[in-house]
């Protein structure tokens, strides 16, 4: 390709409401323009990279063994009235009625769909398993989309469901898509962590989490350096300590507090570390219009983890309860709650695991402007209910007993999940067994943000220059910029010849052919992120050479001129 017959957009400045380094380089770049709140165009150079995504996903889910459809992004509504999802899904689902008046919905995912596509038409164990997938356009009506295709609109997907006629068999094909997911961003050139994920609103039991590692990531990560354990920190277990809770040292006493309503300013006033003090978080459940009251115990330095206490049995769904219902059940108002003296038949207290290992711990008091300091279970107030509440910190001890865990940012591109049975009991998609008895479908389901990858690439490979692709998936392989093409038959005759040979070899090469100056040349091809430069100019050809410059070299290197070809495919191939 040459630049003279390309379409290149590039821009000295990023627009002013561009917010993360992915957006603003992709738009500097010229990869894509913004069409509307969360919808883009993919511009030439943006659809270069977007392909070759692509192009790697569809070999290697081939080469796992699944089979590529395409299902339409409109859906109709009865379709999702019969799973259940129409009420559920919120407003993300853009839902709209045709010139008839029926309802449809542009689709956010095609669990629905897919299904109905399969127990139309697979009827016998003998067509199982069965591995559908497409790479399409969704929609999903964010309520605030930002951060470019981070968080779009309008993205494109790689969705895929597995159909089996048993959990084994799910298992089987689940583990091989971990395998191959694994893959693909290794492929890609993307350095990534599969963590073991919360299945979340699509419903199932196993779930992963392919995430690229970057430091602007909105997911974090816990994962233990000493062995393979990962997941996301919603996810990610907070273990009993190891050593049993130490016994009462102190007596109970109610000290004086005033104003001071944070652990960490009542610790500050106490003269005690923050390790020392336990909060009281207080909740409302009004499921069957019934209302329970209850009290989660967290220590002082630790964050609630509102998933984990949502799957205690009896809290979901939970709302954080007013300043009155505080009033109401404690007598005291926000800031100096605690577990100690509270009615058992109306307050439930939950406690977190390391809360309850302490002894001799700080709480509030229940009554304004006062904590109670020395506080045990077992003495003072009952044993509570155990559970995992917490978000894990670095320094846990990893739940697999290898060691500790540290925690890193990630930014999600690939979700699996094990469905199970939740659409196929929905929709009834079953198939007959060798005994010719009727028997529901288990279901998988596998996805990766294409769009997303672009976006993510260019997070974790970026500097002050511009954007720095993995080799994979840049717009071009190698670009030769020439110094004089115009000017010097030499040049001209040289760079002409250069290009030639590269593209019969098979490179992916671009030639700038505009009449710029060198700086502004090298600004754009540094800016869109190809990995290999080659110069070629007057002073060069008279020793016989051609400058060479990787992306991410501090200083280029001069190469005879006869070896440049095999020097450029040796460097492709590495």
């Amino acid at each position: 390709m040459r630049t003279s017959q390309f379409f290149f957009t590039t821009l000295k400045e990023a627009p002013a409401d561009a917010e993360v380094i992915s957006q603003k380089l992709m738009l500097r770049a010229g990869l894509i323009k913004r069409a509307a709140a969360g919808i883009y165009t993919w511009m030439p150079l943006g659809l270069k990279v977007l392909r070759k995504v692509e192009n790697i996903i569809r070999e290697e889910m081939n080469r796992a063994g699944a089979l590529e459809l395409l299902m339409p992004a409109v859906q109709p509504a009865e379709l999702w009235q019969e799973s259940g999802r129409w009420e559920q899904y919120g407003p993300e689902l853009l839902r709209f009625k045709d010139r008839h008046q029926r309802d449809f919905v542009i689709g956010p995912t095609h669990e629905e769909v897919i299904t109905d596509v399969v127990r139309r038409d697979v009827k016998s164990y003998r067509q199982l398993p069965l591995h559908l997938y497409q790479i399409q356009t969704k929609f999903r009506d964010e309520i605030r989309p930002r951060f470019g295709v981070m968080r779009g609109r309008e993205f494109l997907m790689k969705d895929g469901y597995s159909f089996h006629t048993s959990f084994e068999d799910l298992q089987r094909e689940y583990a091989n898509m971990y395998a191959t997911y694994s893959r693909i961003f290794t492929r890609l050139g993307l350095r990534f962590r599969a963590v073991a994920a919360d299945t979340g609103s699509i419903g199932g039991t196993g779930s992963h989490e392919f995430h690229v590692l970057a430091d602007s990531g909105e997911d974090a990560i816990a994962f233990c350096p000493d062995s393979d354990y990962a997941a996301n920190v919603e996810l990610a277990e907070g273990v009993t300590p190891a050593n049993p809770r130490a016994n009462a040292s102190q007596t109970l006493n109610k000290v004086p507090t005033p104003g001071k309503t944070a652990c960490a300013d009542v610790a500050e006033l106490l003269g005690l570390p923050l390790t020392r003090t336990v909060k009281a978080i207080a909740i409302v459940n009004e499921e069957e219009a019934r209302k329970r009251f209850s009290l989660l115990l967290l220590r002082g330095d630790h964050e609630l983890n509102e998933i984990k206490a949502s799957k205690v049995t009896g809290l979901s769904p939970f709302r954080f309860a007013t300043e009155s219902e505080i009033v109401e059940y404690l007598g005291c108002k926000p800031g100096y709650i605690g577990p100690v003296g509270v009615n058992a038949g109306k307050v439930r207290v939950v406690a977190d695991r390391i809360v309850a290992a302490m002894s001799d711990f700080v709480c509030g008091a229940n009554e304004e402007g006062f904590h109670l300091t020395g506080a045990n279970f077992g003495r003072d107030l009952p044993e509570p209910e155990v559970a995992d509440l917490r978000n894990v910190v670095a320094g846990d001890a990893s739940p697999d007993g290898k060691g500790t865990l540290e925690l890193c940012r990630g930014i999600e591109v690939g979700h699996i999940f094990q469905l199970r049975r939740k659409y196929a009991e929905a929709l009834q998609c079953c198939y007959l067994d060798e005994q010719g008895k009727n028997q529901v479908m288990e279901m998988g389901c596998y996805g990766i943000g294409v769009t997303r990858i672009v976006g993510a690439a260019i997070e974790q490979g970026n500097d002050e220059r511009g954007i720095v692709f993995p080799k994979a998936i840049a717009p071009f392989e190698v670009c030769i910029v020439p110094m004089g093409y115009f000017k010097s038959e030499a040049v001209k005759a040289t760079t002409d010849r250069l290009y030639a040979d590269l593209k019969s070899a098979g490179v992916d090469v671009v030639l700038d052919d505009r009449n710029e100056r060198p700086g502004v040349m090298f600004a754009d091809m540094e800016l869109i992120g190809v990995p290999h430069r080659l110069v070629v100019g007057e002073r060069g050809l008279a020793a016989g050479e051609i400058e060479y410059k990787s992306r991410t070299a501090a200083e280029p290197v001069m190469i005879a001129q006869d070896d440049v070809l095999a020097f450029v495919q040796t460097q492709l191939a590495a």
